[in-house]
């Protein structure tokens, strides 16, 4: 079936013998054992459905944090200077601020840099560096870069200050001459372990020194922010994630943290924390201060029970995200969508030479989730490009930079599955393009407008008890998709354009009762112009979605493709 959007549309293979015999092993209903198979849950995962399952530290033998732990308890008991460096988004700035955290309780000396986008660029330099050395640090603990920093790491190297990498971007070989690397992409550490993030890398280490110290700090009360690094870093919401996602979402109450119950109160939400909240409202607003070169924020609002730098700085963070908004809007607006879609690259890369360095990431991001195809943003910065990449989840972006990097197409990136950035000289620009389409038709052979629903509902069945039957499938995230289904025979019978971007309907079947539904960001898109105008019956694609509006809670369609 071909959608107004181009899309092919097909209902997922699923193997009807395995279904039943899921049904009967597990004890569960048809449709939960079709989805569980689709997405391929391991035992440990099925169990997880309809039974708690306690977080351990999967790390407490690794070498590595074994290591790691011993040189940062040296330099604690010898009260050495230690300087955390972060990254400029939310992982950057939720893994600093669990460092933060810990030296605070235990009175260790420290202080953290998060480098500002334009003028120090990404992660660890040597030029960045010799900034820092000037404090005299004896140890540098990198978090969320590290990886690709050579030369940097030799800076350190040559003045003997001990360094700490924890990381989970690509690491290519020869690594670092860091003390330790702290990364699940180095093949010393299980693969399946690389689906973390940096602030879970970080939780599980500063775990291991609590139990080997007997300290009395508390780090599962900040679980919350591996969490949240966990949903903006778009990683797998699967296996450890997932049991990190429920063991948060259950016992949190965010009365108990003052910097996210004041960002509620900004927005008079007076409900349950969800993991939409991280990604959609929380996330932003803490990646706004990197995006805008006020970097520091991020870290001193989460990081610190004062509440009048809370409000300080959540409002300076809410203000910030206001602007990119803007920014992003005008941005957008003036992007020939059309002209991209003609060219029709399986790699959209897109190139302008005034746009604000903090917001190519977004943009990326936009383009990727409009044409569903990885996309890559490029503007000028000084004598040089800088480039973020957002990819989906056919193409390993990380992957691709390293062979940038080999080819010397670009200059330095690094990355990980869905997301990079990258320095290059202009002139490649075409080389750059010529190699990604190449690269991604080798890897890719499927044709990359075809989609799949998960399977056909009636409209009947679009009540609160289904919904919370499939929600034991959840939190959903990356790799552990919120159920898309088809929904036949409906019709608009009233609509309400909301912000000028998105569009609200209410959906009539041919039998029952009415049904709500939202298409996000569709107003000016094929898409929004059917929704609009077209008066018979359409077959919907679309989540089944719990919407909160003034604390109320309703079900409604989150429409993403329609079929005529």
């Amino acid at each position: 079936m071909i959608s107004v959007s181009g899309k092919i549309w097909t209902e997922q293979k699923v193997n009807k013998n395995l279904v039943e015999k899921f049904k009967q092993d597990y004890g569960l209903g048809d449709i939960l054992s079709k989805l569980i198979i689709s997405r391929n849950y391991n035992s440990s995962e099925i169990y997880g459905i309809n039974n708690k399952q306690k977080l351990t530290n999967i790390f407490k033998d690794d070498k590595d944090f074994q290591k790691a732990s011993q040189i940062l308890l040296k330099t604690i008991n010898n009260n050495e200077y230690i300087c955390i460096l972060g990254d400029y988004d939310v992982d950057g700035a939720c893994a600093t601020t669990l460092l933060v955290r810990y030296f605070n309780s235990i009175n260790q000396k420290h202080f953290f840099y998060i480098p500002d986008r334009t003028e120090d660029g990404y992660g660890a330099s040597k030029k960045l560096f010799q900034k820092l050395i000037l404090k005299k640090p004896k140890l540098v603990i990198m978090v969320d870069c590290g990886s690709t920093s050579n030369e940097a790491i030799e800076y350190l190297n040559k003045y003997n200050i001990k360094s700490i990498i924890i990381d989970h971007h690509e690491i290519n070989k020869p690594h670092p001459k860091s003390n330790v690397i702290i990364n699940p992409k180095k093949e010393t550490i299980k693969k399946e372990n690389s689906i973390l993030c940096a602030t879970a890398l970080t939780y599980f280490f500063i775990d291991i020194i609590i139990k080997q110290t007997k300290s009395n700090f508390k780090i599962s009360n900040f679980l919350i922010y591996v969490l949240l690094a966990t949903i903006c870093d778009v990683m797998p919401l699967r296996k450890i994630n997932k049991i990190i996602a429920i063991n948060t979402i259950n016992n949190f109450k965010i009365q108990n943290n003052l910097a996210l119950n004041y960002i509620f109160e900004q927005y008079n939400l007076k409900k349950k924390l969800t993991v939409d909240d991280l990604g959609f409202l929380i996330g932003p607003i803490i990646n706004s201060g990197g995006r805008l070169n006020n970097s520091n924020h991020g870290v001193e609002l989460l990081s610190t029970d004062n509440l009048e730098i809370i409000k300080d700085r959540s409002n300076k963070l809410i203000f910030l995200n206001n602007k990119r908004k803007i920014i992003e809007k005008n941005i957008l607006d003036q992007i020939d969508f059309e002209k991209i879609k003609k060219e029709n690259k399986n790699v959209i890369i897109y190139y302008k030479e005034n746009l604000s360095e903090g917001l190519i990431g977004i943009i990326a991001s936009r383009l990727k989730d409009y044409f569903n195809k990885p996309s890559i943003v490029i503007t000028k910065s000084n004598n040089k490009l800088k480039a973020s990449a957002r990819s989906t989840v056919h193409y390993n972006i990380g992957y691709l930079i390293k062979s940038l990097v080999d080819n010397k197409i670009i200059d330095i990136g690094g990355g990980h599955n869905m997301a990079a950035g990258f320095t290059m000289k202009k002139n490649n620009l075409k080389l750059l393009d010529s190699f990604i389409q190449k690269d991604f038709k080798k890897k890719n052979s499927d044709k990359y407008d075809s989609k799949n629903y998960d399977l056909e509902i009636s409209s009947s069945f679009i009540r609160n008890k289904f919904f919370q039957n499939i929600n034991k499938l959840g939190p959903f995230g990356n790799f552990n998709d919120l159920p898309i289904f088809l929904i036949k025979n409906l019709k608009v019978i009233k609509l309400n354009i909301i912000k000028d971007k998105h569009i609200s309907v209410i959906l009539k079947p041919n039998t029952g009762a009415t049904i709500k539904g939202i298409c996000f960001n569709s107003l000016n898109t094929k898409l929004g112009h059917y929704l609009l105008n077209y008066k018979k019956n359409i077959n919907i694609i679309a989540h089944i979605h719990e919407n909160i509006w003034n604390n109320k809670k309703t079900i409604q369609l989150n429409i993403k493709d329609l079929i005529l």
